[in-house]
């Protein structure tokens, strides 16, 4: 696999399509890289996929739902690999409005979508719709300021944003898929990429943070980076502790970058 590449949508959870996409990662396999539907009285788009596959993402989308339909994109955050189809989504669902936070408004690119096309929550509120809350939560690994997970109480699901994720050596279908070690290795690789603060952290204060997601006892995790994961909350908690304690991530340099384009 050498360059990204969009998969067809799947059945993530009860009402919920996963979009899914990876990303090719020189010499450490690939990145998943997750959007999830949530279908609902009021559906719900959490995140929008990495601009160079906006044209198959947009198509997926198209095929979940009708785009007049669509009622709320919630963006985690940011980054490029979420919001790429943003602008794009935003023009075919013009009923839609985007769930963020303050930092995130304004690091967004929405001009030319008024105002009253956001809708600011923080961690600890709820987004209340007809048929589900969406509670809006710090998850316990990020690289933005302004990343919010997602829990949805009425499927008892956590759309953990980049935490949880995980490199690993192919596609597959769920994390359950992946063989344990591989699991492991790459997700404590991913948090010393996303999360490199977290050597500096008190262990006695981040197991609060993991703690935090295992007394929701969600069904299912669902992170941006990792095939849909059920029943796996103390596997993927119990991995990402370690993650504090590991070597930084050996970044490739100028030189490992030319072998790479060379080999």
């Amino acid at each position: 696999m050498n360059l990204p590449e969009m998969h067809a949508p799947a059945k993530a959870g009860p009402d919920i399509t996963l979009l899914p996409s990876y990303l090719p990662v020189p010499g450490f396999g690939v990145l998943p890289v997750n959007s999830f539907l949530i279908r609902g009285e009021e559906p719900v788009l959490v995140d929008t996929g990495v601009a160079a596959l906006r044209e198959p993402f947009l198509k997926a989308l198209g095929t979940a739902i009708a785009p007049e339909d669509l009622r709320w994109v919630w963006v985690t955050h940011a980054d490029a690999d979420h919001v790429g189809s943003l602008g794009a989504v935003l023009e075919m669902a013009p009923h839609a409005r985007v769930v963020t936070n303050f930092i995130g408004m304004a690091k967004l690119d929405l001009q030319g979508f008024p105002v009253d096309r956001v809708y600011l929550v923080n961690p600890g509120q709820t987004l209340v719709l007809p048929d589900r809350e969406l509670r809006a939560m710090r998850p316990p690994t990020y690289d933005a300021p302004e990343t919010m997970a997602v829990f949805d109480g009425a499927s008892g699901t956590l759309f953990s944003s980049d935490s949880f994720g995980a490199l690993i050596q192919r596609p597959a279908e769920t994390a359950e898929a992946i063989p344990e070690r591989e699991l492991a290795e790459g997700a404590i690789t991913w948090a010393t990429i996303d999360s490199p603060w977290l050597p500096l952290v008190d262990p006695v204060r981040f197991e609060q943070a993991l703690d935090a997601v295992r007394v929701l006892e969600p069904a299912r995790i669902l992170s941006s980076h990792l095939p849909p994961a059920e029943g796996m909350v103390d596997v993927l908690t119990g991995n990402l502790r370690h993650a504090p304690a590991a070597p930084p991530f050996p970044a490739p340099d100028q030189k490992a970058l030319e072998a790479m384009m060379a080999a």
